[in-house]
């Protein structure tokens, strides 16, 4: 089997516990252009076919809501030093962008989401599985402030949401799943002793790479 050219660091955890800031915080002070972030949001099934009412009603917090075989092949090939188009997806109107974002040659993936540890061949591809356990009233504050802002979503429809679908599925799903992570932080994605292990464990395996291939 040949050498993986790339190490793929999976970071799960509940909606808005941290898990982005987590990401985006180590990738930025690590300084490489050598790690990527990919999110799994990315990998929403399209439902571009359907009303945009129809769509509003799909549980987008079930494994079911997302293309997992595409994300997973996407990533064998990332390991295999090739490079992928992720789809973009636009969480106001539930459907695919027609563009994607190239990304290739990176040693480090950093992947983000809420259902990745559920399915089994997705995590056994992921070199360190991190879990970001935040209490869910943080959860649900986080989520009100970025969905209204950022996804022009009214009070209303989140809250209905978050009692229909988030947390039903955070408790079927999610919470269980933590059972698979090498590590588990509490605090959210602004706990600094955390952040500072992984960077380090992070340059440790960009150092281990990088000398592979030298």
């Amino acid at each position: 089997m040949n050498k993986k050219s790339a190490i793929i660091i999976g970071i799960s955890g509940a909606s808005a516990s941290g898990k982005s800031l987590l990401a985006n915080t180590i990738v930025n002070e690590l300084g490489s252009d050598q790690v990527v972030i990919i999110s799994e949001d990315s990998y929403y099934k399209d439902h571009s076919n359907i009303p945009f009412e129809e769509r509003a009603k799909v549980n987008y917090d079930h494994p079911d809501a997302f293309d997992h075989e595409l994300l997973y092949n996407h990533l064998l090939q990332l390991q295999q030093g090739k490079s992928i188009e992720v789809p973009i997806y636009n969480h106001s109107m539930h459907v695919r962008e027609k563009e994607t974002r190239c990304v290739g040659d990176h040693t480090i993936i950093v992947l983000e989401g809420i259902l990745l540890f559920v399915e089994k061949k997705l995590r056994e591809l992921m070199d360190i599985r991190i879990f970001m356990e935040t209490s869910l009233d943080i959860c649900l504050i986080r989520r009100l402030k970025r969905d209204i802002k950022e996804r022009g979503r009214s009070l209303d429809s989140v809250l209905k949401q978050y009692e229909e679908t988030v947390r039903p599925m955070y408790l079927q799903f999610i919470d269980p799943s933590k059972r698979y992570a090498d590590v588990i932080v509490p605090r959210g994605g602004g706990n600094r002793i955390a952040i500072d292990m992984i960077k380090a464990k992070m340059r440790e395996l960009l150092g281990v790479v990088q000398n592979a291939k030298s």
